[in-house]
């Protein structure tokens, strides 16, 4: 069987090639391409670099998340994805029904100035507890900002809407591979760790804040993500 893809990717420098593969081979590449949620010239891509030692930009998502994964998996549940740009991890909060937490990441196949994008939504129907949210994200895009604007970092960029938080992961060009996924990981951590303080005594909040800035000035100092 001939395989052709038309047209080309310059970002990921792909090129247009003619395969002669058995039909046996093709029925079981496109069996495993739909498990996988991808496409038979992009599995074929992935087996090749694989077996030649080339990395792709699925490995290099994969090996991110590897790490985040092993950073999270004790204190969250993690999600299985078909998309190899995606990965979600929950938690609960220590409050009335205990509402969940998803933490989004979506990489970029080609990162620029940004790695990916990462999106905090909270599961619930009281608005009380959205609005809670929403003044917790608040406060931590300001105290991000002006952390980050010190060091020089300009491109901070965020969104707060409903139940949710996105904000994009900064790239310095310094972080690859596994010590970006240790970033990643890292600010989740700490990140949930700010909101569920928040959460457990909202009142007590403006005591406990000081502790929370000095935390991310730690993290700041061995990331900026």
């Amino acid at each position: 069987m001939y395989i052709t893809q038309k047209g080309s990717d310059v970002l990921m420098k792909k090129s247009v090639y003619s395969l002669v593969l058995m039909d046996d081979v093709i029925k079981a590449v496109d069996e495993q391409a739909y498990r996988l949620g991808t496409s038979r010239s992009n599995l074929i891509n992935q087996i090749l670099a694989e077996r030649l030692s080339c990395v792709t930009p699925e490995m290099r998502m994969r090996e991110i998340f590897d790490q985040v994964a092993e950073l999270v998996s004790s204190s969250f549940r993690i999600q299985e994805q078909r998309s190899p740009s995606l990965m979600t991890v929950r938690t609960a909060l220590e409050y009335k029904y205990r509402p969940t937490i998803n933490y989004k990441v979506e990489l970029e196949r080609s990162p620029k100035d940004y790695i990916g994008t990462l999106r905090v939504n909270i599961r619930t129907q009281s608005a009380a507890l959205i609005d809670m949210f929403h003044s917790f994200f608040a406060y931590r895009a300001k105290l991000e900002n002006a952390y980050l604007s010190r060091l020089g970092v300009g491109n901070y960029s965020c969104e707060i809407g409903d139940g949710s938080f996105a904000r994009r992961l900064i790239n310095t060009g310094v972080l690859s591979g596994e010590k970006a996924g240790e970033a990643i990981g890292e600010y989740i951590k700490n990140l949930d760790h700010a909101v569920k303080t928040y959460f457990a005594a909202p009142s007590e909040f403006g005591e406990n804040a000081s502790l929370l800035e000095k935390n991310y000035r730690a993290l700041l100092s061995r990331y900026i993500i």
